[in-house]
């Protein structure tokens, strides 16, 4: 009675402190789950104040996401003192976590054998990953650190070229023979704790070490222990070579609906496996990188140092100048002409602003279904057709209307048709032009995220001028 009793006592207690707690993590996140400035600044304060302990406490209850999260959030002088005050709390977990620049500056001022601990408690991408930037110097002396294993292992994978498939591959997988039976398989898994942590399928190799199929965990754990591998696995799987480039990797996953897949060198053999919490990483990347390209803004990383922000902007600002100097010297092809009519320059602006908006549009769905393989050299004329009776159909339709507002302004019928059908010109090669342009780019190898807008905007600009100031020489009087 008297246990029963303090149970029942001590209830109350338990739940006070479990709903202290869930305040207290209501109170690290707001509701889109991202950390609140309150408590950036209160560990911040912490650490200013020299109360290391105060600031662990205040740290220890987040994920490592959550603590990249927060020194990411951190002013970059002030990084380094809180790192050191966390201490152990920013481990490798949290450095794999850590936007590439932020990472940098971190490692940057630990010992190589630092570095190289950190590195041996990752999976091999992860640790790619941390050490792939650093300079060669540094580099070398951070691999001469680790393990021969580790060291080896990635040592191959730096090998191979940058945004690989090798690169984003883990070497730590589960294979077996295929004359194994799901019970020896079971038992070789529990027998064997040196196995990958993580893993969801099984890769059935043949004596050469080349997969000849996979099977599920959910599988091997429902199936008989007397079945053999070579009845339950599935023999069709999707193979990854390790010189593919990683969004095409990418874009395998998401058509096939992987877990995860393997990873095969030139002669077939098994060497490693992506899965897809890496995999996506790579989407969210490569999309943020084709946005950013488009509009010339670099790698638009708000960690990068401000020098190459600004190299990377000025390149393409500068590109950009040439082309505006080019379509002004159209505009004075027609210098008489508007003397003549002053409305023109008024109007003229709009002619190519809405032909650089048009562009735009079909210059992203272009450069998008180039990125995820749904335009290709089957659907590529389609595809022009489909665009130009979009911008036929838009332009008419803008040109109509800015011809009855012309008019309604300026009272003057010949005036509104050179403008309605100089919109609906410039809105034509629009969509040619967003088209065209980054398919020819890609045909020749080029990314057309990178190219493209500066040819379009170009074609745009100097045909808007050109179709709406040369209209006007031919038919106002």
């Amino acid at each position: 009675m008297s246990d029963r009793g303090n149970m029942a006592d001590a209830r109350p207690d338990e739940e006070l402190i479990d709903a202290t707690a869930n305040d207290q993590a209501e109170s690290r996140h707001d509701e889109d789950d991202r950390l609140r400035p309150e408590y950036v600044t209160a560990v911040l304060d912490a650490v200013e104040d020299g109360d290391a302990e105060r600031a662990r406490d205040l740290v220890s209850p987040l994920h490592p996401a959550d603590i990249a999260d927060l020194l990411e959030l951190s002013p970059a002088d002030r990084r380094g003192a809180v790192a050191a005050a966390l201490g152990d709390l920013v481990g490798a977990e949290v450095l794999s976590e850590l936007n590439d620049y932020v990472r940098d500056d971190l490692i940057g001022d630990l010992a190589p054998e630092q570095v190289a601990g950190f590195a041996a408690e990752l999976d091999t991408d992860d640790a790619v990953a941390m050490i792939e930037d650093m300079d060669d110097a540094d580099q070398q002396a951070v691999l001469d650190a680790l393990d021969p294993e580790d060291r080896a292992a990635i040592e191959s994978a730096l090998s191979y070229p940058e945004e690989s498939a090798g690169r984003l591959m883990q070497r730590d997988l589960v294979a077996v023979p295929e004359h194994m039976t799901v019970g020896q398989v079971i038992d070789y898994l529990r027998d064997h704790g040196d196995l990958t942590a993580d893993f969801w399928e099984i890769y059935v190799v043949d004596a050469m070490h080349r997969p000849v199929g996979y099977c599920q965990l959910s599988w091997i754990l429902t199936c008989p222990r007397s079945v053999a591998m070579a009845d339950l696995m599935k023999r069709e799987q999707t193979l990854i070579p390790v010189d593919m480039d990683q969004e095409e990797v990418a874009l395998r996953f998401q058509k096939y609906a992987l877990i995860s897949a393997a990873v095969v060198d030139a002669s077939g053999r098994l060497v490693g496996m992506v899965t897809v919490d890496d995999v996506v990483h790579i989407i969210a990347e490569e999309a943020g990188e084709d946005i950013l390209r488009l509009s010339g803004a670099g790698e638009g990383d708000i960690n990068e140092p401000i020098l190459m922000t600004v190299r990377a902007r000025l390149i393409w600002l500068v590109v950009n100048l040439g082309t505006a100097m080019l379509a002004a010297s159209v505009v004075g092809l027609f210098e008489g002409t508007i003397e003549r009519f002053a409305m023109l320059a008024a109007l003229m602006g709009i002619v190519s602003g809405m032909g650089g908006n048009a562009g735009t549009q079909t210059l992203a769905v272009v450069v998008r279904a180039l990125a995820t393989n749904q335009l290709t050299s089957s659907n590529t004329v389609r595809m022009i057709g489909r665009e130009f009776r979009i911008a036929a159909t838009n332009g008419a339709t803008l040109g109509t209307l800015t011809a009855v507002g012309s008019y309604m302004l300026y009272g003057r019928l010949d005036l509104s048709l050179v403008f309605g059908a100089a919109l609906l010109i410039n809105n034509m090669v629009a969509g040619l032009a967003g088209v065209l342009v980054p398919i020819t780019l890609e045909r020749n190898n080029i990314d057309p995220a990178v190219s493209s807008s500066v040819f379009v905007t170009t074609m745009t600009d100097t045909m808007g001028f050109f179709a709406f100031l040369g209209l006007a020489t031919l038919f106002l009087r």
